[in-house]
């Protein structure tokens, strides 16, 4: 063998453990860039970023799965989505498609592909809600970020993670952890087209509130006025594009979440499932309506409350009993800290990015909170999460600002929003009096104290002044920290939930052990919807009371054994009036159950004539004998007239102390 085949031998030989070992260096240097991030930045940046985002994914991942099936509507629809894509695509209640939830459908395409992906189960309904929130965090992170440093980015992030509103949604599955995300991208998407000057963030800006609409309707709408004022006076470029572009901004917007809404509209009604929450079987009326103007005005056809029964109106209603403890820790003092910065920033020039940073995070903040002060209809305390976000952002902006400036104007700013801030805090934790009494006093005391250094400030040591302020940042985050952890070792069920110890206000309690719709149902000892847990109205009974309306119940083995054999045979193993009732019954058997009247009872569908069509041909099997609210105004003239008619025509039979009409018996003399 000559001496150039031994070397061209000896090369083939070593080629391959030669590439990896040159490739090595770039790869372990790729991974030191994504660790350490952007050269800019302080080296402690990504890292602090990687675990905060960690901890919150930990943090809310924690017993997750205590919530059973958190709220039983949304997720018996998340279960239908999963078996039946037209059902996935309307955002129906069960895989037949006899009616929708009264919200548009693209929370529940997160929950339903999740379900497909892992199967039916709790963990896999609630996981991307978890998700949502971990991204909500860093996205906020990365837009305070961009102006005002990582430090800034931190505290608005870990102040949006531990709020006790937030934390409880998203660990829940209600459609306000989406909508949060996508208002949030929204806002990210419009800071970097002021600052670019560029339509392309704007329209994408736009697309994020469109899904926002086809996530909570018109709600998404709360944030347009901030994101288009600070487009309009700070961006980068000639009036006539601002104005241009914001235009097809809107357009990006209807384009969105016009699709999907164009098609259920065109589509006939009778290849589509019924619109629940409508009266017409129209989302547009449902939008407009029941979702839409009656929230401000109070006057929600279909509603079973109204009046006083959303709480009082004005001015002080976000810091009452039932409100205060869900969101408004640091709102007092991010309001103080929006009016100094904006004195602050107000003889920059018109790009100032840090000043349009501030309208679009104030004016979320200003014009959600007012809506939320004083819209008639109906409210629930879980609402204000979508003002998490914006109280962050406002706080970590204005803080850092004050800090930044070290003279009188700035630590007297800081000082005034840290004392205001833990002085509220002792407020909202005495109105939870058994509830760690010492906290209180710990923050008041700490959060005085780091107040009062704050003003001198220029007396401390160097090595004194990051005490001081982290001695400012615990005092006011202790307090929704500690509602927050409260939250995750709680479990959570039914409609109407809110986050942190009970303060005995009103439906502040619903939710919670003992409240209507808490776990078990109306104070059933059981988290409904929890695997083999028993339901309100005893074991193996159906919720009967608010708890049909507000939560569903499990029902017992026996029922679903009943329900369940020959499910084949039928379209519906069951129908019952109420979604909550109905979801109850489908979550347990897995077989679609038809939701007389939608979600409270008061939707016309189906109609008597339609149920009877249904049972003609066989297509479902057994009625549950009682309505949403135990017999009251739940049952409208339809409802009624179903219930009063299959109490007369069909055998009445008790399954393990439930009762049903058996679709299929029917009474002799009829």
């Amino acid at each position: 063998m000559t001496t150039s085949t031994l070397r061209r031998s000896a090369r083939r030989l070593t080629a391959p453990h030669e590439k990896p070992t040159a490739a090595r260096p770039d790869t372990e240097r790729r991974a030191a860039r994504l660790w350490r991030g952007p050269a800019e930045d302080p080296s402690w940046a990504r890292p602090s970023l990687v675990i905060l985002l960690c901890a919150t994914a930990a943090f809310y991942l924690y017993d997750l799965t205590s919530s059973g099936w958190a709220n039983a509507f949304y997720s018996a629809a998340a279960q239908a989505g999963g078996e039946s894509w037209k059902a996935f695509f309307y955002g129906s209640s069960d895989a037949a498609n006899a009616i929708t939830v009264d919200k548009p459908p693209a929370s529940l395409w997160a929950m339903a592909l999740s379900v497909r992906v892992l199967g039916l189960s709790s963990f896999a309904i609630l996981l991307p809600e978890v998700l949502m929130g971990v991204a909500s965090v860093g996205v906020l992170y990365a837009t305070v970020k961009r102006h005002f440093g990582a430090a800034a980015g931190l505290i608005a992030g870990a102040t949006l993670a531990l709020t006790p509103v937030a934390t409880l949604m998203f660990r829940f599955n209600n459609p306000d952890a989406l909508l949060v995300l996508l208002m949030t991208l929204g806002a990210w998407a419009t800071v970097k087209a002021v600052d670019e000057g560029r339509a392309r963030w704007l329209l994408a800006a736009g697309a994020f509130l469109g899904l926002g609409f086809l996530t909570k309707t018109l709600q998404v709408f709360l944030v347009v006025p901030a994101l288009a004022a600070a487009y309009l006076l700070a961006a980068d470029t000639t009036l006539g594009r601002r104005i241009t572009h914001l235009v097809a901004a809107g357009a990006a917007l209807v384009l969105s979440a016009g699709w999907w809404v164009a098609i259920v509209e065109l589509v006939p009604a009778s290849a589509r499932p019924y619109i629940g929450g409508s009266q017409t079987n129209s989302f547009l009326e449902l939008t407009f309506g029941y979702n839409g103007l009656g929230r401000l005005t109070g006057d929600e056809a279909g509603s079973v409350g109204g009046g006083n029964g959303w709480g009082q109106t004005g001015l002080t209603r976000l810091f009452d009993a039932e409100i205060g403890g869900q969101i408004s820790w640091l709102m007092p003092s991010a309001l103080l800290l929006l009016v100094t910065g904006l004195v602050m920033r107000g003889r920059r020039p018109r790009t100032d990015g840090r000043r349009a940073q501030l309208i679009v995070w104030g004016g979320w903040l200003v014009v959600t909170a007012l809506t939320f002060s004083f819209m008639a209809g109906i409210f629930h305390a879980y609402y204000t999460v979508a003002l998490a976000p914006a109280v962050a952002a406002v706080v970590a902006i204005g803080a850092t600002l004050a800090w930044e400036r070290r003279d009188r104007f700035g630590m007297t700013t800081l000082s005034a929003a840290t004392a205001i801030a833990s002085a509220w805090s002792f407020v909202l934790l005495a109105r939870s009096a058994d509830f760690l009494p010492w906290l209180r006093w710990v923050v008041v005391v700490l959060g005085l104290a780091a107040a009062l250094l704050l003003l001198v400030l220029d007396r401390i040591h160097a090595s004194a002044v990051r005490v001081v302020a982290g001695a400012a940042v615990v005092a006011v985050l202790a307090g929704p920290a500690a509602y927050s952890a409260q939250t995750v070792t709680t479990a959570h069920t039914g409609s109407i939930v809110t986050a942190g110890p009970s303060t005995g206000s009103g439906m502040g309690g619903a939710g919670r052990p003992g409240g209507a719709g808490g776990p078990g149902g109306a104070g059933g000892p059981a988290g409904a919807g929890r695997p083999g847990a028993a339901g309100a109205g005893g074991p193996g009974g159906m919720a009967g009371g608010m708890g049909g309306l507000l939560g569903a119940s499990t029902p017992s083995t026996e029922v679903v054994s009943a329900l369940s054999a020959d499910a084949d045979r039928y379209t519906w193993v069951a129908a019952a009036v109420g979604s909550q009732n109905a979801a109850g019954l489908q979550l347990a058997t897995g077989q679609p159950v038809m939701a007389l009247g939608g979600f409270n009872g008061t939707d016309p569908s189906p109609t008597l004539a339609q149920l009877q069509a249904y049972v003609a041909s066989g297509q479902i099997h057994y009625l549950l004998a009682s309505g949403g609210m135990g017999g009251s105004s739940t049952e409208t003239s339809t409802t009624s007239q179903i219930l009063a008619w299959a109490a007369a025509s069909y055998q009445t039979v008790s399954i393990d102390g439930t009762t049903f009409y058996d679709l299929t018996q029917p009474l002799a003399a009829s």
